[in-house]
């Protein structure tokens, strides 16, 4: 076979470039720190790596989502620490305004205290998140979601929660509507609130006032009531007959009424059982003849800053009944523990997310770092093994350059100078 000088020269030069591209990959591989640095390098490698920088990516969205959430509930829990020390300051000052030696002043001075801490709760239940929303927002609100009317504090924003975009459930907001208007009212079970004189037809003329009541036997109970069905009704009239007086227990759901008990003996303070319905209830006072009180159904309707408008109205009357006074307070009272207990339960799930969150950051960072090892596994360089490759290919090419020198003196013309 013959082989001409040219060719010799061209396979030289041919091993040449080789030789120095591969030792240029491996400078570049040296100097980047990995093994991949573009697809056409490994593309199976290549697929691995940016899976697992697709992980990382998310896991650092489910981060900030995360902060962003942690912060919200950080500020929501704040503010309902805040909302209850309010409600219990509200609940002492009720508690003042029972002394039956206070006159209308001191009450009414007292009335103005109340009302300096609903204004301060209003303010609470607009706080805003630092970011231009409210954390009481429900599913968002531009402006503050609850505003006080001349029908009492209203809430204008759409109920429900606002989620971070995260795989995980991250709250942006709380359903404002549900933690400050939706209170069970009563005490939890049932209602208790002065009727109306059947005589009359007014309001009660005596000085009789009901307590929130309690239950005795809960398998009897007639709430909640069934699904379609109608909530029981039931009463308690008095009679007044030659300074005796003797009360009725009365099922007022349907009409004609049904008598669960008649005739029975009143003592001030005493209990009052509700045959057979699993309630009792204590009436203090002096009820006049006719006089009624009503006992219905709890619900979820109890507006905390109604709650309080209400009471306020009562202590800021002037030469109002004592029973009425008594009635309000013990009523506002009532109302004070049932908020106070939706509050501590909003509050006790707001401080169950901020648990849940460390477990969720601990997660989250556990992905991101298996992701990272991922990416690394198929991408980076083996340093020792890059070395010794480099130093090798670094021997070939010099090699291969003398050889190429000499090769060069292998020509006839050459030989023949020489």
């Amino acid at each position: 076979m013959r082989i001409a000088t040219a060719h010799a020269y061209d396979t030289s030069i041919q091993n040449l470039q080789k030789r120095q591209q591969d030792l240029a990959e491996s400078q570049m591989q040296l100097t980047s720190g990995k093994r991949v640095n573009s697809a056409s390098d490994d593309p199976t490698a290549a697929a691995r790596a940016e899976r697992a920088l697709a992980s990382i990516a998310r896991g650092e969205a489910n981060k900030r989502s995360l902060d962003a959430s942690r912060n919200v509930m950080s500020i929501t829990e704040s503010a309902l620490g805040d909302t209850v020390d309010l409600v219990q300051t509200a609940r002492e000052t009720l508690v003042a305004a029972g002394n039956g030696t206070y006159s209308d002043g001191e009450r009414k001075a007292l009335a103005v205290k109340l009302r300096e801490i609903r204004n301060q709760l209003l303010s609470v239940a607009n706080r805003p998140d630092g970011g231009g929303g409210f954390v009481f927002g429900g599913q968002g609100s531009a402006t503050p979601p609850f505003v006080d009317s001349t029908s009492g504090v209203k809430f204008i924003g759409q109920g429900g929660e606002t989620l971070a975009s995260s795989s995980e459930k991250l709250n942006l907001t709380v359903d404002g509507d549900l933690v400050w208007l939706k209170a069970r009212s009563g005490n939890g079970v049932f209602t208790t609130a002065q009727g109306s004189n059947v005589n009359t037809g007014t309001a009660n003329s005596g000085s009789g006032w009901i307590t929130s009541g309690t239950v005795t036997a809960p398998s009897q109970l007639p709430y909640p009531t069934p699904s379609g069905g109608t909530s029981p009704e039931f009463s308690i009239q008095f009679h007044v007959s030659g300074g005796v007086t003797t009360y009725d227990v009365l099922d007022t759901t349907t009409s004609p009424t049904t008598v669960l008990s008649s005739g029975q003996p009143y003592a001030s303070g005493k209990n009052i059982d509700i045959a057979g319905k699993g309630m009792a209830v204590s009436i203090a006072g002096a009820p006049a003849d006719g006089d009624t009180f009503a006992i219905g159904e709890s619900s979820n309707s109890l507006n905390i800053f109604t709650s309080l408008d209400n009471t306020i109205a009562a202590l800021s009357q002037t030469n109002a009944p004592s029973s009425a006074i008594q009635q309000a307070i013990n009523t506002g009272m009532t109302e004070l523990d049932s908020v106070l207990g939706n509050i501590q339960a909003a509050r006790s799930e707001v401080g169950e997310s901020l648990n849940r969150m460390d477990g969720i950051e601990s997660r989250i960072e556990t992905l991101k770092q298996a992701a990272a090892t991922e990416k690394s596994n198929a991408e980076d360089l083996d340093m020792t093994a890059a070395i010794s490759n480099f130093q090798n290919r670094q021997t070939g090419y010099q090699a291969a350059l003398q050889s190429y020198a000499s090769v060069q003196k292998l020509s006839l013309f050459q030989y023949i100078n020489g």
